[in-house]
């Protein structure tokens, strides 16, 4: 276990901006103690102080994970966030998406979101830009990639990919096995 390359957090960084803009300093300096991010075979982990002081007694070959998971490095240096994020992305989201009822199934089995399925979308959103998906209720779902502006969705076409999926919490249980 290490802390992050300068590269790496860059990439890492650049990912979170997508979702959370300017709000990552309040993931590392939190009320309730000082926090950080340590990469452990290729996964980028979120601890606070003390997990990372019980963690670094451990030997790095016995020691699976510890915190939480926000992501991994592919071998090409280019990071993917896990849904195991999404209880600490959800609360400083800037861009958000909420999903009718009769889309939540959809989109929890892994597939893009519909304007049909769109229930609500933040103001101001671009394309391309990572968005935190809710269900009506403000339960977080997942999270993924606008397909489409603000503007372009209020003109398209019902049955157009408004939304490009990347993780859901349905992934729990699909990806049960490989999921650490």
């Amino acid at each position: 276990m290490r802390p992050l390359t300068e590269e790496e957090t860059n990439t890492f960084f650049e990912k979170l901006s997508k979702y959370i803009g300017e709000n990552i300093k309040l993931l590392i300096d939190r009320q309730d103690g000082s926090y950080c991010f340590r990469l452990h075979k290729d996964r980028v982990y979120y601890m606070s102080e003390e997990q990372l002081k019980i963690g670094s007694s451990a030997a790095g070959e016995s020691l699976l994970s510890i915190g939480s998971c926000f992501g991994k490095f592919t071998k090409s240096g280019k990071f993917h966030l896990h849904v195991t994020a999404l209880d600490y992305l959800a609360p400083y989201a800037k861009h958000k998406v909420w999903l009718k009822p009769s889309a939540e199934q959809q989109f929890l089995y892994g597939h893009h979101i519909m304007k049909s399925g769109l229930g609500r979308l933040t103001e101001d959103t671009e394309q391309y830009q990572g968005v935190i998906v809710y269900n009506m209720n403000d339960l977080p779902l997942g999270f993924g990639v606008a397909a489409k502006s603000t503007q372009a969705c209020r003109n398209c076409d019902p049955m157009t990919i408004v939304v490009f999926h990347q993780a859901d919490t349905g992934q729990y249980i699909r990806d049960e096995d490989t999921l650490t």
